[in-house]
């Protein structure tokens, strides 16, 4: 007789035990998944939780998680906790080829927010906007998505005529993306295509529709040149004309310093002060004087005109400095932040004339070690005015001047400066620049190189000292000024640039420290690549900024950092000059006017960069009129799976190239080497290459030019 085997019965788990169990595996997969720098596969958390843990129990407090909304389920079966959606709000700027960033408000102070092509939502530029930032921060910063436009940021666009049908118009608008296109509904006038017209918005619509407006006014065609500054002036509502009210006040004002304007001030008439500018300055408002002691030390003094002394807080003049923000510098014109009769008239430093200071000294022993500073209200005259190239001459002693004494003592004190400033970390650029001059009719008649000789650095290297030295000045004073602050770049960022750096040749260890840059800058100073790696870590590096919250100067390698040089073309530096002298109201927004100095900076950069490209073209469109067969020298600057970018020398205008179009053969692109390789003929095309290339076309405007290279 076979035994029966005794039946075990399993005691049934109370409901309250079960719950609690599954509550402890909650908390322990959030705390696992909280604590993890990657998903998790379902393995791995079973893995990591406790050993007599049932893998049921797991999977199925996994699926309550998710369908919950706590975690997030990947499509290889990985989970990570779902992070909240932050929403913010800020104003977009639009990038030219549709995507954009947006300036967030103090709730998120971060970065800019940057926010692709197809998220933008049918936001425009300038637009205030609800964000969704994503809670997964890409190694290039926090990204989102445009959930709502809170406030439209213009009721009016600038655009240029493509096609007309029917009497209705499509417009190319540069501030709503390249692929954005707006109907004109029947203007009262005929237009035709490369007219420059300002159209009203009467209905933004949809991304999915087309935005529709009306014609308010024609600027003129794109055909003359006379019209690319105004255009652009409409375009990014640059503040051209000043208010009748702002004109009045500024006319009050004498032509020259008044007695009365003297009492108070130190008189540094008696010491010998100069300014140097470049030769198409019109406005000066930084003079210079050096003096030396028995024992070789130097007094440096860094005089700026005393702006504030003539624009008080509240005047007409100072609402419409702080409308402006600052000037905008086209090829051949200013846009001044204040009226002429200040800018080119009381408040430029010339020669000759007594001019209102404020003066910062600072004195220095012969190696150039800080020992005090002393900062006053004073009156000067100028006893020269140098352009670089002058100041350059009579260094070089190529041109006399009595002054040969006192130039060769600000070059000694600003190699010293600059020596201690490499000292700190700081990376020397010294980057030649490209200055476009026009005629009267606004076309370009060529690109002069202006380099960054010895007069250019110590310049520099003097209204940095100076800067930094108002800087710690108001600090000590327990005030709080509006910084000039630049954030230290992302270490991914920097990881770019360090593989960046390597492929155009240049060694590095493994994790490189701020020595190391800077060894690769002074080994690349005298190379062709010096500029490009320069714009390559320039790009890898945040944009500087105003605010009242001091972070440091990471370029500079400062703790405290403003801008107080600039007073007749930047507000931020008038608003220095208050604080420096108990003049700022004690209400002074500081943070808004941080916001308003670093957007309205922001707008007439890319004001500028939009004239100089199509004057660019313009002159490259001469260029091949007079030679038809002209043959421009270039520089491969990227390369990517797509094609390849690269730089006309001749005139420092950027390019590109699909893959299809570089040679009459098949080429295979290599990421390692960022090249690529044709098939049959082994041909190279890769990074810092020199190729030869050909215009084909011009697009004026899309502001785009098609190439053809030129095989050897």
């Amino acid at each position: 007789m076979k035994h029966q085997k005794k039946k075990t019965t399993k005691t049934k788990k109370p409901a309250f035990v079960k719950d609690r169990l599954q509550d402890e595996i909650e908390s322990a997969i959030l705390t696992l998944l909280d604590n993890a720098e990657a998903p998790l596969s379902e393995k791995i958390l079973h893995e990591k939780l406790n050993p007599k843990t049932n893998k049921k129990d797991v999977l199925k407090v996994l699926a309550k998680l998710v369908e919950e909304g706590h975690v997030e389920k990947g499509k290889k079966g990985f989970f990570r906790k779902k992070a909240e959606h932050k929403t913010i709000t800020g104003t977009l700027q639009l990038h030219p080829r549709g995507f954009g960033f947006v300036t967030a408000e103090k709730q998120y102070k971060s970065a800019d927010i940057f926010i692709p092509k197809h998220l933008i939502n049918g936001a425009v530029d300038g637009d205030l906007v609800e964000v969704d930032v994503h809670p997964i921060v890409s190694k290039k910063g926090p990204e989102g998505r445009i959930s709502k436009v809170i406030k439209r940021g213009r009721t009016h666009l600038a655009g240029t005529i493509l096609d007309g049908r029917n009497g209705r118009y499509e417009v190319f608008a540069p501030l709503m993306g390249k692929l954005k296109k707006v109907i004109l509904i029947a203007p009262e006038i005929a237009l035709k295509r490369g007219d420059r017209i300002i159209m009203k918005v009467t209905d933004w619509n949809t991304i999915e529709k087309t935005t529709e407006g009306t014609l308010k006014c024609v600027i003129g065609p794109l055909s003359d040149p006379s019209f690319d500054i105004p255009a652009a002036v409409e375009e990014f509502e640059i503040v051209s004309s000043f208010s009748d009210n702002c004109l009045k006040e500024a006319k009050k004002r004498k032509a020259s310093v008044e007695t009365k304007d003297l009492k108070e001030r130190e008189d540094l008439t008696g010491i010998t002060t100069i300014t140097i500018d470049p030769e198409t300055a019109k406005d000066y408002d930084d003079a210079i004087s050096i003096t030396r002691g028995p024992k070789g030390e130097f007094e440096l003094g860094v005089h700026i005109a005393d702006v504030a002394y003539y624009i008080k807080p509240g005047s007409f003049l100072d609402k419409e400095a702080y409308l402006r923000g600052n000037s905008t510098y086209f090829p051949g014109k200013c846009i001044p932040m204040l009226p002429e009769e200040l800018s080119n008239g009381l408040c430029s430093l010339k020669p000759d004339v007594i001019r209102l200071t404020v003066s910062v000294f600072i004195s220095m022993d012969k190696s150039g070690n800080h020992k005090k500073t002393r900062i006053s209200r004073s009156y000067i005259k100028s006893e020269k005015r140098f352009t670089y190239r002058e100041a350059k001459e009579v260094l070089d002693k190529k041109l006399k001047s009595p002054l040969l004494p006192l130039l060769e003592d600000c070059r000694e004190l600003g190699l010293l400066l600059k020596k201690k400033r490499m000292e700190r970390g700081s990376i020397d650029f010294a980057l030649s620049d490209a200055v476009l001059e026009v005629n009267d009719k606004g076309e370009p008649v060529k690109i002069r190189i202006e380099e960054y000789d010895i007069t250019h650095q110590f310049i520099e290297e003097f209204m940095l000292k100076a800067n930094e030295m108002v800087a710690i000045s108001i600090a000590n004073k327990g005030k709080t000024p509006l910084y000039r602050i630049h954030e230290e770049p992302s270490p991914e960022n920097f990881k770019e640039f360090f593989a960046y750096a390597k492929l155009l040749g240049f060694s590095l260890p493994k994790e490189p420290t701020q020595q190391d840059i800077q060894k690769l800058f002074i080994e690349a100073k005298n190379t062709p690549q010096i500029t490009r790696l320069s714009v390559a870590f320039i790009r890898s590096m945040k944009i500087a900024l105003y605010s009242p919250e001091n972070i440091g100067h990471y370029g500079l390698a400062l703790e405290h950092y403003v801008h107080f040089t600039s007073p007749i073309r930047r507000y931020s530096d008038l608003v220095i000059q208050r604080l420096l002298f108990d003049e700022e109201p004690e209400d002074e927004n500081l943070d808004e006017v941080a916001n308003i100095c670093s957007q309205r900076e922001r707008i007439s950069m890319r004001a500028e960069e939009s004239v100089t490209t199509l004057k660019k073209l313009r002159l490259l469109e001469k260029f091949q009129k007079n030679d038809p067969n002209k043959i421009f020298a270039a520089e491969i600057t990227k390369v990517k799976p797509y094609g390849i970018h690269f730089e006309l020398k001749e005139l420092m205008l950027d390019g590109s190239l699909h893959v299809s179009e570089i040679g009459n053969d098949f080429y295979h692109y290599n990421n390692l080497t960022q090249s690529f390789k044709g098939e049959r003929t082994g041909k190279i095309f890769g990074l810092g290459h020199p190729i030869s290339i050909r215009l084909v076309s011009i697009d004026f405007i899309l502001q785009e030019a098609k190439y053809a290279i030129v095989k050897k």
